[in-house]
Formats: C-alpha cells, sequence, structure tokens
C-alpha cells in the first residue's frame, strides 16, 4: 500500500489506483485502503466510485480526518449531482459528530439554498463566519443570498465587498457584487462589474446570462 501512497502524493492518481486495486491488506488495513481507492476515483472524477469505497471508510472506525475528508467529498459529489438531500445528510452528519467547521457550513448553506431554504441557508453561513470572519467564500455567498432575496442590501452590499477585497479578480464574487448593485438600482455600476466577471471568467455562460438580464433593464445601454 504504501507504493500506491507514494503515487498518490506524487498526482499519479491512475496508477495510485491501479496499485491500490492490487493491493490485499489486512481487515484492520481495510478502511484505510478504501480511503485511497475512494480518494482516487474522486480525482479521476468517477463519482459512483468513489461515493461506493468512501461509504465504507464513514461507517468505519478510521480516524477523524479520513472521516471529515470522506463526508466532504461525498456532499460534494451529491451537490454538484443535484441530489442536495443527500449532501444535506452527509454535512449534518459531520456537525452531529462534533466536525465543525467553517467549510462545513458554508457547504451546508449552498446544499439548503439549492432545495429553497433561504433563511436556514443564511443561518449557516453566519455560523461559517463566526468560527471564520475571513471567509471570503461565506462573505460572497451570504451577500449573493441576500441579495437576490432582496434582504438587507446595505448588509450584502458589505459582505460582497469583503469578499472582493480579499480577492478582486474572482468572477463569481464580482457577479455577486454586479447582482447587489443592480437590485439597489445602481444599474452602471452593475454593469461594469459583469463587463469584468464575464471577462475573467472568459465568457461563464451564467455570468453572462446574469448579465444579459441586467442589459434588457432600462436605461442600461450595450
Amino acid at each position: 500500500m504504501n507504493e500506491g501512497i507514494r503515487l498518490y502524493r506524487q498526482k499519479k492518481y491512475r496508477q495510485a489506483l491501479d496499485t491500490f486495486l492490487s493491493v490485499h491488506v489486512e481487515e484492520e488495513e481495510q478502511s484505510t485502503l478504501s480511503y485511497y481507492i475512494g480518494l482516487c476515483y474522486a480525482h479521476l472524477d468517477k463519482h459512483d466510485e468513489t461515493l461506493l469505497y468512501l461509504e465504507q471508510v464513514v461507517n468505519s472506525e478510521i480516524g477523524f480526518l479520513h472521516i471529515y475528508q470522506s463526508r466532504m467529498i461525498m456532499g460534494y459529489i451529491y451537490a454538484v449531482s443535484g441530489r442536495y438531500r443527500l449532501a444535506e445528510f452527509e454535512l449534518n452528519r459531520l456537525l452531529e459528530d462534533g466536525y465543525e467547521s467553517a467549510k462545513v457550513y458554508a457547504a451546508l448553506a449552498y446544499v439548503v439554498y439549492a432545495q429553497g431554504k433561504t433563511a436556514p441557508a443564511v443561518a449557516n453561513l453566519e455560523k461559517a463566519l463566526k468560527i471564520d470572519p475571513e471567509n471570503a467564500n461565506a462573505h460572497n455567498s451570504l451577500g449573493f443570498i441576500l441579495g437576490e432575496n432582496n434582504i438587507q442590501l446595505d448588509v450584502a452590499l458589505e459582505h460582497c465587498r469583503v469578499a472582493l477585497r480579499r480577492y478582486p479578480e474572482n468572477p463569481a464574487y464580482l457577479d455577486s457584487l454586479a447582482l447587489v448593485q443592480r437590485r439597489l438600482g445602481n444599474l452602471q455600476q452593475s454593469k461594469k462589474l459583469y463587463e469584468r466577471a464575464v471577462r475573467l471568467s472568459r465568457g461563464n455562460p451564467e455570468i453572462v446570462a446574469h448579465f444579459k438580464e441586467l442589459l434588457s433593464e432600462a436605461g442600461v445601454q450595450t
């Protein structure tokens, strides 16, 4: 198994996976082997296989960090594949087991908001920022959600600005600030922000769609 770990750390995931799959280990090492096989599949974007092996990990007696990372990866896979309730389950299990972090709360906010639960999403992001006040992703997400729902727009504006101060060239953060400025009626400022976001994202379809929505509003010229 050591050879597989060496290859994994060198980011040779296909070779590492082949090595791990050929390994025979004692029962007490099976969870560790499943963990590394799951990680290799995750890096190779083999989601079903990743879930199969990481499920074995989270149901084992392996250490804290292995379970934390496994549930986070499982939550991510469920989220990107639209299985939000399963993603919510995995993230809540982490919290129930005492694995609190800003990353978990921010991820949970994303999956509950995707299910139309605005208030719980806001609450989770506030918890994330209580743990990590400088978390740019949480600031941006909170600003976006407040802005999209026309809630406390001045607060939303500040959250978006905090995120952008940390990462001024992040197109997603520019997109969020543009949305809030649009909600505030500052259409020309919004237009400039969208233009930067579109350029930096190289035409991200979602950002382009947001920009087109702005351009359809009165008083904004292409």
